[in-house]
C-alpha cells in the first residue's frame, strides 16, 4: 500500500460521529415515553427542536463549554458593573430553548402532556447542552414562587412566558422577556437555609409585595446574570422569608448585587456559578413574612425534578453514544457491540438509562394532573426519590459509557468526557443524597397518605412479576422498622426507587424491557456493575431499540 511522503498509515474501522441528525426522530425510546403519557400532539414541534439539537446546537454545545464565562466587575473607566460575558454560543443555545418554550409551556398551555413534551424538549436540550439547562430550569421553576405575590406576578409572569431572550445587561423592564436565578446557600449553612445570616429590613412600608433592602451573602448564585433571583433573608432576624431581587432597580439604576467570583467547577462549566453580596440590594417580599421555605421550595421542587430530567438525559445520551460508537468497530470479526460481553454492558446501560427516563416521565404525567389529589401526593413523595437515585446512578453510568469508548471518549472533544464531568452536579445541587432521603421522611412522617398513594402505585405492578412481588414484599419489612428508618434511610429510598423504576416498566412500558429490568436487578444473583445480565435476556433487542437512527 503506497502512503504520500509523510504518511505512515490510513485510519479505517473508526466510526463516523454521532452529528448532524435529529435527536429526536433517532430516539425510539424518548419518542415512546413521551406518547405514553399524552404527549403526541408535540411530535411536529419537538422534530423541529430535535433537527436544531442534533445540527448545528452541537457545536455550539462544544463551543460554549470552550470558551466559558468571564466575570468583569469594573468596566475600563473604573466603574463597578459586575457582568459576566458569554460566547455567542452559549445565547444561541439559551435562545433556541426559550423561543421553543423551555420555560413557559406547561404554564402556557396547561393541557394533557404539556409537561411531558416540555420534559422531552429538556432532554434533547441537555443534548446539547446541560450547562444552559441551569438558568432555563430556574426560570421555568420560579413560576409558583412569584405567583404567590400577585403584584409582582403581574410585573413578570408576561416576561417569563413571552418566550423571547434578551441576553443584554440591561434593566429587565426594557426587556420583553427575562430569566429568573436563585440564591440560598450561604457559606456557614449549606443546606440548613436556616442558618443563613442575610437580613431583610424594609425600605419604605413592610409586607407582602413591598420592597426590602438585602444585606448579606450568597455562596453559590447561579447564573448571576438573570434579570431576577429568589432569594432568602431574615426578617427581624427570626423570619426567613423570600424575595425577588432584580439585577437592576426600577430607577434604572444598578442594583446593589456584588459578584465577588465565579466558580471553577468540575463540570457545569458554560454555567457562570458566583459568590456574590448583597450591599442594601433591594426585593419584593414574596408572600408572607416568615414563610420564605415555603415559598421557594415550589421552585425547589421543580428544579429538583429537572435534575431528574437532567440526568436521565446524561444516560440516554451516554447509552446511544455508547452503543453508535462500539457499532461502527470491528473487533475480532464482529461489530463491536454484537461481541456478547460488550452487547452485555450496552444492553445494560440502555436498561438503565429508560428505566431513569421512565420514572422522569411518569413524574410528568403526574405535574400534568395535579388537581388529582393522588397525582400531587406522588409528586410530593417521588420526586425525592427519583432525585436522590437517577442522579447517583447518572455517575458510574457515564463512566461505564464512556469505558466503551475507550481513549476516544475520554478526551475533551467528546461528548462522553462532557457527561461524565456533568454527571455529579445534579447529585449536588438543590439538596445532596442525604437532604433528599432526610426530605422523605419528612414527607412520610407529616403526609401518611403521600406514602400510601406512592405504594398504591407499587401495588399495581405487584402480579406482573413474581420477582417484583418479593421485592416488594422486602420493602415493606425496611419501611416496618421505623427504629432505624434514619440511619438505614439511604437503603431504603434505594430499594424504593428501583421497585419504582421497575413498576413503571411493568405498568407503562415494553413487556420484554421491563421483565430484563426486573431480572437483572432482582434476580438473587443480580450485580450491581454493568455488563452481568442474565443470559436469558435478548440483549440484542435492548441495544436495537436504543440504537439511534442514523447513518455510520
Amino acid at each position: 500500500m503506497a502512503f504520500m511522503n509523510g504518511e505512515t498509515h490510513q485510519v479505517f474501522n473508526q466510526p463516523k460521529a454521532l452529528e448532524h441528525y435529529n435527536a429526536y426522530l433517532a430516539d425510539r425510546v424518548l419518542q415512546y415515553w413521551q406518547q405514553r403519557f399524552d404527549g403526541g400532539w408535540g411530535t411536529e414541534f419537538l422534530t423541529d427542536f430535535g433537527a436544531r439539537v442534533g445540527g448545528d446546537l452541537q457545536q455550539a454545545g462544544f463551543l460554549a463549554n470552550k470558551c466559558l464565562p468571564e466575570l468583569h466587575t469594573h468596566n475600563r473607566f473604573g466603574e463597578r458593573i459586575d457582568q459576566v460575558d458569554y460566547h455567542p454560543s452559549y445565547h444561541q443555545l439559551m435562545q433556541h430553548a426559550i423561543e421553543h418554550g423551555h420555560c413557559s409551556l406547561p404554564w402556557q398551555k396547561p393541557q394533557a402532556g404539556s409537561h411531558v413534551v416540555r420534559s422531552t424538549l429538556a432532554v434533547l436540550h441537555t443534548h446539547a447542552d446541560p450547562g444552559s439547562g441551569c438558568p432555563l430550569t430556574m426560570t421555568f421553576a420560579s413560576v409558583p414562587a412569584i405567583s404567590v405575590q400577585p403584584s409582582v406576578a403581574k410585573l413578570w409572569l408576561p416576561k417569563i412566558f413571552a418566550n423571547h431572550y434578551d441576553g443584554d445587561n440591561k434593566p429587565w423592564f426594557e426587556k420583553q422577556g427575562v430569566t429568573i436565578g436563585m440564591a440560598m446557600t450561604e457559606k456557614q449553612g449549606g443546606s440548613d437555609v436556616r442558618a443563613n445570616t442575610t437580613t431583610a429590613t424594609p425600605l419604605n412600608a413592610s409586607g407582602p409585595g413591598e420592597l426590602y433592602s438585602l444585606l448579606g451573602h450568597k455562596w453559590f448564585c447561579s447564573a448571576p446574570m438573570s434579570d431576577a433571583f429568589l432569594v432568602l433573608a431574615k426578617m427581624d432576624d427570626t423570619q426567613l422569608s423570600c424575595f425577588l431581587v432584580p439585577r437592576w432597580c426600577e430607577d434604572g439604576q444598578k442594583n446593589a448585587i456584588y459578584l465577588q467570583r465565579l466558580k471553577d467547577k468540575l463540570g457545569n462549566q458554560s454555567n457562570a456559578s458566583s459568590e456574590i453580596e448583597f450591599r442594601g440590594a433591594q426585593g419584593w417580599l414574596l408572600g408572607e413574612p416568615g414563610r420564605g421555605i415555603a415559598t421557594i421550595i415550589q421552585m425547589v421542587a421543580l428544579t429538583r425534578y429537572d435534575c431528574m430530567l437532567g440526568s436521565s438525559a446524561l444516560m440516554m445520551q451516554a447509552a446511544k453514544e455508547a452503543i453508535w460508537h462500539t457499532s461502527g468497530r470491528s473487533v475480532f470479526g464482529k461489530n463491536l457491540h454484537q461481541q456478547p460481553l460488550m452487547l452485555n454492558v450496552l444492553a445494560d446501560l440502555a436498561l438503565e438509562a429508560e428505566a431513569a427516563l421512565a420514572i422522569s416521565m411518569r413524574i410528568a404525567h403526574a405535574l400534568d394532573n395535579m388537581a388529582d389529589e393522588k397525582q400531587a401526593a406522588l409528586v410530593r413523595s417521588a420526586t425525592a426519590i427519583g432525585k436522590y437515585w437517577i442522579c447517583k446512578r447518572a455517575v458510574q453510568h457515564t463512566y461505564e459509557a464512556m469505558e466503551c469508548v475507550g481513549g476516544v471518549g475520554y478526551v475533551q472533544d467528546n461528548v462522553l468526557s462532557r457527561l461524565y464531568k456533568e454527571a455529579p452536579v445534579n447529585a449536588i445541587w438543590e439538596g445532596s443524597g442525604n437532604v433528599q432521603c432526610l426530605d422523605l421522611l419528612r414527607v412520610f412522617n407529616r403526609e401518611p397518605d403521600t406514602l400510601k398513594v406512592f405504594l398504591e402505585e407499587l401495588e399495581l405492578a405487584r402480579q406482573a412479576n413474581p420477582l417484583y412481588a418479593k421485592k416488594l414484599d422486602s420493602a415493606y419489612r425496611l419501611l416496618e422498622d421505623k427504629a432505624h428508618l434514619e440511619v438505614q434511610a439511604r437503603r431504603v429510598i434505594e430499594t424504593l426507587a428501583q421497585l419504582w423504576q421497575a413498576a413503571c416498566l411493568l405498568i407503562y412500558g415494553d413487556e420484554d424491557i421491563a421483565d430484563a429490568f426486573v431480572t437483572a436487578r432482582f434476580s438473587d444473583h443480580g450485580f450491581h456493575q454493568y455488563g452481568c445480565l442474565d443470559s436469558g435476556i435478548d440483549m440484542a433487542k435492548i441495544v436495537a431499540r436504543f440504537m439511534p437512527k442514523g447513518d455510520h
